[in-house]
């Protein structure tokens, strides 16, 4: 039976990011303005990302008070409850720039440090994927038709796709496309889709069968990361470690250690 608690967290979740899609599809823009700059001129931070998590924090402000929150762009306080929200309020902030379709609103809610339930909404995919801890993962589609997620039969690993992603800073950069080169002739392919919650969420749906990204935040995978496990997939850093900054890895149970082991051996987690 679904903890009640985690229930309501969901409903209060899917309710932020499908307003705060809403606001990020229907209010761009088209001479869309920086307001600040992130780690380098490329990484921008606009004024509907601000916009998108001031809606989010405020909604859940309004329904639940003592709660904490980390949010990509400030809005970080500790709370009372023992539940505390990781908010990235648009994950693929290049892609929306641009006008590409793959960018998403990353909602997590923690329980005492585990992440209990995880929403990513994609407004231009017109897609929507949850999960619960223990519940499965599933998608909606914008006519409300609703699926259950599992990531893909596992493939050797010659014959996976993987999708991986590039930080902004010119030196990380450069180190990540050296190792993306020496793994694209043991792959069947590799892809760059720019969102870190799409790529974890492709993984559930059995759209890849791989993912890798060095340099993520909280903010980045915590959803996704939680979407992707409960549709089946393992999820790692580096041997022995949980994703986070120095390697993110989810992948299908038979491409998970291969590509982990080579990951290892080719230095992925530094310059």
């Amino acid at each position: 039976m679904t903890d009640p608690l985690h229930t309501e967290l969901l409903r209060l979740a899917e309710e932020a990011a499908r307003r705060a899609g809403e606001l990020l599809r229907d209010g761009r823009p088209a001479d869309l303005t920086v307001a600040a700059t992130k780690s380098s001129p490329i990484d921008v931070v606009t004024e509907m990302d601000i916009a998108a998590e001031k809606l989010i924090t405020s909604l859940i402000a309004e329904h639940r008070p003592d709660d904490g929150l980390l949010g990509e762009e400030g809005a970080s306080h500790a709370g009372s409850s023992g539940v505390r929200w990781v908010i990235d309020p648009l994950d693929g902030t290049v892609n929306y720039l641009y006008g590409l379709p793959t960018w998403a609103v990353s909602i997590a809610a923690e329980q005492d440090g585990e992440t209990v339930v995880g929403v990513v909404a994609t407004p231009l995919r017109g897609e929507t994927y949850r999960a619960v801890r223990g519940g499965g993962a599933w998608a909606t589609d914008a006519r409300g038709h609703e699926r259950a997620l599992s990531c893909r039969q596992a493939a050797p690993l010659d014959q996976a796709l993987v999708s991986t992603g590039f930080n902004y800073v010119t030196d990380v950069r450069t180190h990540q496309a050296a190792v993306a080169q020496r793994l694209i002739p043991l792959l069947r392919d590799i892809r760059r889709g720019g969102s870190a919650a799409v790529d974890l969420c492709d993984v559930a749906a059995g759209r890849l069968d791989g993912y890798f990204e060095r340099g993520l935040h909280p903010w980045d995978l915590a959803a996704g990361d939680l979407i992707a496990r409960e549709a089946g997939a393992l999820t790692g850093g580096r041997p022995g470690e949980r994703p986070g900054r120095d390697l993110t890895i989810a992948a299908t149970p038979g491409v998970f250690e291969p590509l982990q082991r080579l990951l290892e051996d080719f230095g992925a987690w530094h310059d």
